[in-house]
């Protein structure tokens, strides 16, 4: 379902105000990367599942 380099909207901002992010690295946990600020986060991925709204684009 998810891919590398997908662009997903979450239903929680980043403080840095941004909901966009860059898929970065998939397994049992997603390592994601916000547009804005470009800092990444490790999350698991049950939790990550639930927190995405939307898939925007793929990055090719």
């Amino acid at each position: 379902m998810y891919k590398l380099g997908q662009v997903v909207r979450l239903k929680k901002k980043h403080p840095c105000g941004e909901d966009r992010w860059v898929i970065i690295r998939i397994g049992m946990d997603f390592r994601i990367k916000c547009l804005k600020c470009k800092r990444s986060v490790l999350i698991p991925r049950l939790r990550f599942e639930r927190m995405v709204r939307e898939i925007l684009q793929d990055q090719e």
